[in-house]
């Protein structure tokens, strides 16, 4: 896993509550075993038309917010079922940070495992949020986890709550894999002194 930066972009505001895993990442794109790949399909079912142009009124449609490594959504943020395809296909399409008011709790832990940055925010911080990056044409909005800070270049600034081991991970690129690794000679040496 890469190490998590920080990240500064326009935030794309996904302006919908209780946005499910199977409208991140609708059920037919499943067939994959890696991790990649999965990010042309990420809101297929609203980035799409049913004959498969693009529908000019889904927001991450909008050329302000193609680049955009930070998502905005409202409250309940990938409720549903568990997949874990759901940060995988938003990791691929290139969000590095969610914000919400609140997330599913399945997701919310996905996100860690995949290098992306679930925030909670407050209702007032996250309609101010969506108002700067749909009404302010050079907005810009900074993710510093190392420094433990949210902050754009309008002079809004607000200090991250991250769990300490998560936030650990995410700086040094650590995964469950990688973790383990950490300990690979003790573990071969275990293993060599099986039966």
């Amino acid at each position: 896993m890469e190490k998590f930066l920080t990240v500064t972009s326009r935030p794309a505001p996904l302006d919908s509550s209780n946005v499910d895993t199977d409208q991140i990442i609708p059920k037919q794109f499943l067939k994959r075993i890696e991790r990649t790949g999965f990010g042309e399909f990420l809101f297929f079912d609203w980035r799409f038309n049913d004959d498969g142009s693009l529908n000019d009124k889904f927001i991450l449609n909008d050329e302000r917010f193609k680049d955009s490594e930070i998502l905005l959504s409202q409250e309940n943020f990938g409720c549903g079922s568990s997949r874990e395809h759901a940060p995988w296909a938003l990791r691929d399409y290139g969000f590095k940070v969610i914000i919400s008011t609140s997330f599913a709790d399945i997701l919310f832990n996905n996100c860690f495992k995949n290098c992306i940055l679930p925030i909670t925010v407050s209702e007032k911080d996250l309609n101010y949020l969506f108002k700067s990056t749909l009404e302010l044409e050079d907005y810009q909005l900074s993710v510093d986890l190392e420094n433990m800070l949210l902050k754009d270049n309008k002079n809004f600034s607000s200090e991250l709550t991250v769990d300490p081991y998560r936030r650990k991970c995410l700086l040094e690129g650590l995964d469950d894999i990688a973790l383990t690794l950490i300990h690979e000679e003790k573990v071969t040496a275990y293993e060599a002194n099986l039966p």
